[in-house]
């Protein structure tokens, strides 16, 4: 049983590890417009999917469900929390429902993207930011989760 539990671990850290090194193999800097999108395809889609349902490849290998990011505000009662937004992306929030951390802190990996001589948290903020108005501005309302078969 332990021996599963550490096998899906490694494993969970292995898709982490080949996601981060991807994400660096093809680090650009997008045109503003698509800031956050591009953001969201390099570092997020992977567990939570091209779409945001949460159905990334990756997430089949995590124990914990991945939550589909389109709905975050209808899960909200309408209004998109963007602040709390903010802080899960940026990994200084506490996520109970994870038990311990599998999301990465993507604060420290945007710190770490910051050009020679800029400061590393104004950069880890602005990027932060661009995936939070992504997220908001991809909100499905009702209508759109009726379409969906």
């Amino acid at each position: 049983m332990a021996t599963g539990y550490r096998e899906r671990q490694h494993m969970h850290r292995l898709i982490i590890a080949a996601a981060l090194l991807a994400a660096a193999a093809c680090a650009t800097t997008p045109a503003p417009a698509t800031a956050g999108a591009a953001l969201y395809q390099q570092y997020c889609a992977s567990c939570h999917g091209a779409e945001a349902l949460g159905d990334g490849p990756a997430a089949a290998a995590l124990r914990t469900p991945v939550p589909d990011l389109s709905r975050i505000s209808a899960r909200h009662g309408g209004s998109f929390p963007a602040a709390r937004v903010h802080e899960v992306i940026d990994g200084r929030a506490a996520l109970p429902a994870h038990g311990s951390r599998d999301m990465p802190v993507w604060g420290y990996e945007f710190e770490a993207r910051s050009a020679a001589g800029a400061p590393g948290r104004a950069t880890a903020q602005a990027l932060t930011t661009q995936l939070v108005d992504y997220l908001r501005s991809i909100q499905q309302t009702g209508q759109e989760e009726a379409a969906r078969p």
